[in-house]
């Protein structure tokens, strides 16, 4: 193939009406550099901004700290990156933390438990835990050569430029002498050569390519060329390109990666192949990945946040070169986190995620983008000192607006929210209930977080990095969620569908069926929400033989005053040998089970007594195998079941009784709880809840 071929910066180009991009331009020609992550008309008004105080401090920052760096001399890492999953500690699945350096590039690594010092291995990935720590020394690369292009822009000095220039160079030089490989160490697809993964390699391409455009008059064209053919289009084409991912946050990544390498170098197969490649360009991902509520496919909030920051260079790269990839779609992929938070404004750690707050820096742009006021949400309480505040924000934001938090079902993402009281102090419940979400999902179907009182009271399990075998043993599995676990065997991946959702005589409630999560098994779950400190839960279980039954809720803070109880040894089966501290009582009549919070509040779970149960108390696992977390199971043995229990937000005294017919699925339950007292009437075949107050 010709250099020609390989660099078609100066090649004719292709109309963008045959490539489906949008309306043709005048000369066929994208704008002038730059054209990734500003225009040059964005570029003035960036330099207007920082003359005004409320910004000038930040962009100070922000050049000071790159100013301290510039002269330090630039030693890249002898070799690709290991993946950083790998850096958790094999005891503890806790993240290693990176201690005192011994050698050039290798360090001492430490677990955050123990304080075992671990020394790494590059010949297995699995402990190649200096390769991790390279990971972070490419990422700052990819990261000084973008500042070096914005601060070449806003300044017009010319040392900025000279620095970008030196570090493309510097891996220009070396990019195709690192050995392409895998998570596994193999040379294979989906590897890359800076990094274990194409992935990460996408991720670091996209700010080098936003770097490389900023100074990219500054080059000579033999600067630009050397780019292209040792860098850019090896990565691009080579390492990236091969690897195809569908309809999934991966091959965002990717799409940016070869999409801004395309509108750095004028390369239109590589946009065409971002923009609208039928398999899995970006117009199929907000097609197919996005679901009606905004919710990426995913259902993990961390990969929703994760696939936004892919979509954003890209959409934003193609606006300044005249294509609108703004839309609804993506519009409410920026309203659904919104929708769904915590009375805290952060999401709940369902699937391969853990709990996170908004991104500010991408609701920035969202609402310079949209002018949409949902998005200002977001921004309360943000200092705006985040970049992209200052490259992207308005200058004065209005008032958020103010709205009573009111329950909600969201059936596309499978969410049904139900949540009373004002501001941070609001009781929030989520019950989870719709799609897998692929390989990033638990089983954990009609699984529920509780939010009260300013703090996550019964948490999910989340996740830690994947290279922890807790992850697939603890993290994934279904007692690690409040939820139920039939035959000590993790659920099927399923989607269930929510069966009522309302409110009756003030209170609120929601019901769903888990679907096919065990062979011959229906489960249905009802949450009632009868005060800001009041949930009463209905689980209806109906199979078609005996089946081993536990329903198990997780909870901040530490048990207390256990009733008295026998040793119980976990079986050795699944996540239930995690389980530690365990001890089982078997009762007829209700019971009270104390747990005091981080918070010191008091906190009742309450079973009620219709029928025998095993009530077993224990820990699980909370960040690592030292951070214990109360868990408790009703455990019963039964082709089917209800299951009438609830929970108690201030330690009011609970009584409950049910009545309940197995067969036909329908309980008559009693609570009274201080002064109030409340009849709820549960339906499960035919989906129907009714709750009546009971005067007294």
């Amino acid at each position: 193939m010709s250099s020609a071929n390989r660099f078609p910066i100066r090649l004719p180009l292709i109309a963008w009406g045959l490539l489906a991009l949008g309306p043709a331009r005048g000369a066929d020609a994208l704008p002038a550099h730059p054209r990734l992550l500003f225009d040059a008309g964005e570029v003035e008004q960036i330099k207007q901004r920082i003359r005004q105080p409320a910004w000038s401090e930040a962009w100070q920052k922000f050049k000071g700290d790159f100013d301290k760096t510039i002269e330090e001399s630039i030693e890249l890492p002898p070799r690709g990156a290991n993946w950083g999953h790998w850096y958790v500690c094999p005891k503890h699945g806790a993240a290693l933390t990176t201690g005192r350096q011994i050698e050039p590039w290798k360090w001492e690594h430490i677990c955050p438990v123990d304080q075992q010092v671990f020394h790494g291995d590059p010949k297995k990935p699995s402990r190649d835990y200096d390769g991790c720590v390279l990971g972070r020394a490419h990422g700052d690369y990819a990261q000084a050569i973008r500042k070096a292009g914005i601060l070449y822009q806003i300044t017009g000095d010319e040392k900025y430029a000279r620095r970008g220039r030196e570090i493309l160079l510097a891996y220009a030089d070396r990019y195709l002498s690192y050995r392409l490989h895998t998570t596994s160490g193999s040379k294979a697809v989906g590897g890359g050569r800076l990094f274990s993964q194409a992935l990460d390699e996408s991720v670091w391409l996209i700010p080098v390519a936003q770097g490389a455009d900023l100074i990219w008059n500054s080059l000579t064209e033999d600067d630009r060329r050397l780019l292209a053919e040792k860098l850019f289009l090896p990565a691009a084409r080579e390492v990236i390109g091969p690897s195809k991912f569908g309809v999934h946050n991966i091959q965002c990544w990717y799409n940016g990666a070869m999409g801004l390498t395309g509108f750095l170098l004028d390369d239109r197969k590589l946009i065409r192949a971002a923009i609208d490649d039928p398999k899995g360009g970006y117009r199929t991902q907000m097609a197919k990945g996005v679901q009606p509520d905004g919710v990426w496919r995913e259902g993990a909030w961390s990969y929703h946040f994760y696939t936004l920051s892919a979509l954003v260079p890209l959409v934003e790269a193609a606006r300044h070169g005249g294509i609108d990839l703004y839309g609804e779609p993506l519009k409410r992929m920026f309203e659904a986190p919104i929708a769904l938070a915590m009375p805290n404004m952060k999401l709940p750690a369902f699937n391969d995620s853990r709990e996170t707050g908004l991104n500010a820096n991408l609701y920035e742009l969202a609402y310079a983008r949209y002018q949409d006021p949902v998005f200002v949400r977001a921004l309360a309480g943000s200092k705006r000192t985040e970049e992209f505040a200052l490259w992207f924000g308005v200058d004065t934001l209005p008032q958020p607006e103010k709205s009573a938090l009111q329950s909600h079902n969201d059936p596309s993402g499978g969410y049904g929210v139900l949540q009373r009281g004002t501001g941070q102090q609001a009781t929030w419940l989520c019950l989870k209930y719709g799609p897998h979400g692929g390989g990033h999902g638990h089983y954990d179907k009609l699984t529920f977080v509780l939010y009260a009182g300013g703090q996550t009271i019964c948490p999910d399990a989340g996740t830690r990095g994947y290279g922890s075998k807790l992850h697939e043993d603890w993290d994934k599995t279904t007692l690690a969620h409040n939820t139920l676990t039939a035959n000590l065997s993790s659920q099927k991946q399923a989607r269930g569908r929510c069966l009522a959702f309302g409110s009756d005589n003030g209170a609120d409630y929601a019901m769903a069926e888990a679907g096919p999560v065990y062979e011959g098994l229906r489960f249905v779950r009802t949450a009632a929400l009868l005060s800001t400190n009041l949930l009463v839960f209905v689980d209806q279980v109906q199979a078609d033989k005996e089946q081993l039954l536990d329903v198990a809720c997780h909870l901040n803070g530490a048990w207390e005053d256990l009733p008295a109880g026998e040793k119980f040894e976990p079986p050795n089966a699944s996540a239930y040998r995690y389980l530690q501290g365990t001890t089982q009582r078997t009762l007829t009549a209700g019971m009270s089970l104390k747990c005091r919070g981080a918070d010191k509040n008091l906190r009742l779970i309450v079973l009620a007594g219709d029928t025998p149960t095993d009530i077993i108390t224990g820990t699980g696992i909370g960040k690592d195998t030292s951070d214990r977390v109360p868990v408790v199971l009703f455990r019963r043995r039964a082709p089917q079941s209800t299951f009438v229990w609830g929970l108690s937000l201030d330690g009011t005294p609970v009584t409950l009784t049910a009545k309940a017919d197995d067969k036909a699925q329908t309980a008559d339950v009693q609570v009274t709880a201080g002064a109030g007292s409340w009849h709820l009437e549960v339906d499960g075949c035919k989906g129907s809840v009714r709750v009546r107050p009971v005067t007294k």
